[in-house]
């Protein structure tokens, strides 16, 4: 979360063959609402589900796609069957600094729900470093690194 997936996804887009999706724009879309609202009214369970959902039609229906994920996407049982995962890996203080640094620094954070609380989003952070590592097959740090060097060793790595 934060780490700069979509922005990393349109760069990919323009030096290369494929389009890009995004499984929270997908969820929101089916859902008529904001993820956020979703988090609210429903709860992380009921979005977990709708993610298990997007994954599974992922896998039957798209190919040659950049799919930006949310954070907890990963745990899908079926991620690697939708494609080559790639790991857009940033320390926790690198990540808050890029959407504090942002233009629209004060909505960027708003719309994030589990950034809300710093501790528990750090906790979170320190639990899912080593889950991604494992499911990832490609692991590109982007931290302090210039987007067009980011796409470069993705695209080489693809």
């Amino acid at each position: 979360m934060g780490v700069g997936k979509g922005t990393v996804a349109r760069a990919l887009v323009e030096k290369s063959d494929m389009f890009a999706i995004d499984t929270d724009d997908l969820i929101e879309s089916m859902e008529n609402r904001k993820i956020k609202k979703i988090f609210e009214v429903e709860g992380e369970p009921y979005f977990r589900a709708l993610e298990k959902k997007t994954a599974l039609w992922l896998e039957k229906s798209v190919d040659n796609t950049i799919i930006s994920t949310g954070g907890g996407f990963y745990k899908q049982e079926n991620i690697n069957k939708i494609g080559k995962v790639v790991y857009l890996k940033s320390s926790f203080q690198g990540i808050l600094d890029r959407i504090n640094n942002a233009p629209n620094a004060a909505n960027k954070l708003k719309k994030r729900p589990l950034l809300q609380n710093m501790e528990e989003a750090l906790k979170l952070y320190n639990s899912r470093v080593s889950d991604y590592e494992n499911v990832a097959k490609i692991v590109v740090d982007v931290e302090k690194k210039d987007l067009n060097d980011i796409v470069k060793e993705i695209l080489g790595k693809i």
